[in-house]
C-alpha cells in the first residue's frame, strides 16, 4: 500500500501576520532612533530608557528590545551593565571616526570603480547628474552666509549618485549599514571644515572626470 505523504506543519495565519508586524515595528523603531542619534537629537551619553521609548512611540517591549539589540550591534548605543532595558548613546571618539571614514572611503571607492565600468550612455547620464549636484555644492559654498546644511545635503547627494549607480546589492547593503554611523561625525564637524569646501569641489570634479573617461 502506498504511503501517504507526511502532512506539512502549518503555521497559523494570524501568528505569521503578528510576527511580520512585530518585525516591521522593530525596523521602523530602529530607523527612528537611529535618525535621532545620527542627527544629534539624542546626544552622545544620553540615556534611552525602554519605558520612555514605549510611551513616546506607542510600542511594546518586543520591538523595542529588537531595535535596541540592532542599535547596539551597529555601535550606536551601549547597554547598561546592570539594566538591559536602558541604553546609552555611544560616545564620539577619534578612533571611531578614523575607522568609519576609512571604511566608507573604501566602499565608495569600489562603487566609483563600478560606475566607471558602466556603458557609455549610462556614464554620460551619471556624469551629467553629478556635475549638476556639484554645481549646487559650489553655489552653497560661495554664499555669503555659510549654508552648512545645504553643503552637507549636496555632498551626500553627490556621493549617493555614483554609489547607487556603481554598486551591486551587497555593496549597497554594506554602505547603507556603515555610512549612517559616519554621518554622526560628518554632521558634527562639517561646520569646522568650511575652509576645505573648495578642495572638496575639486575632488568631486576629479571623480566626475574619472567616471566620464571610464578610468
Amino acid at each position: 500500500m502506498a504511503k501517504r505523504p507526511a502532512a506539512k506543519a502549518r503555521t497559523p495565519r494570524g501568528e505569521g501576520r503578528r510576527s511580520a508586524g512585530a518585525t516591521d515595528r522593530a525596523n521602523r523603531l530602529y530607523e527612528s532612533l537611529r535618525n535621532l542619534i545620527v542627527r544629534g537629537q539624542l546626544a552622545p551619553g544620553s540615556r534611552i530608557v525602554e519605558t520612555e521609548v514605549a510611551e513616546r512611540f506607542g510600542v511594546s517591549r518586543t520591538p523595542i528590545r529588537a531595535a535596541f539589540q540592532r542599535l547596539e550591534r551597529e555601535g550606536y548605543v551601549t547597554a547598561s551593565p546592570t539594566h538591559q532595558a536602558r541604553m546609552t548613546v555611544a560616545p564620539l571618539t577619534r578612533e571611531d571616526v578614523g575607522e568609519l571614514l576609512e571604511i566608507v572611503g573604501e566602499l565608495e571607492g569600489l562603487s566609483a570603480r563600478g560606475a566607471a565600468k558602466l556603458d557609455d550612455d549610462s556614464r554620460e547620464r551619471l556624469v551629467r547628474d553629478l556635475g549638476a549636484v556639484n554645481a549646487d555644492f559650489r553655489r552653497a559654498a560661495s554664499a555669503k552666509v555659510a549654508q552648512v546644511g545645504k553643503l552637507y545635503e549636496m555632498d551626500e547627494k553627490f556621493h549617493r549618485l555614483y554609489v547607487e549607480a556603481g554598486s551591486g546589492p551587497r555593496l549597497l547593503s554594506l554602505h547603507g549599514a556603515v555610512k549612517p554611523q559616519a554621518e554622526r561625525y560628518i554632521r558634527m564637524y562639517i561646520a569646522l571644515l568650511l575652509d576645505t569646501v573648495s578642495t572638496a569641489g575639486s575632488e568631486h570634479d576629479a571623480i566626475v572626470d574619472a567616471i566620464r573617461t571610464g578610468n
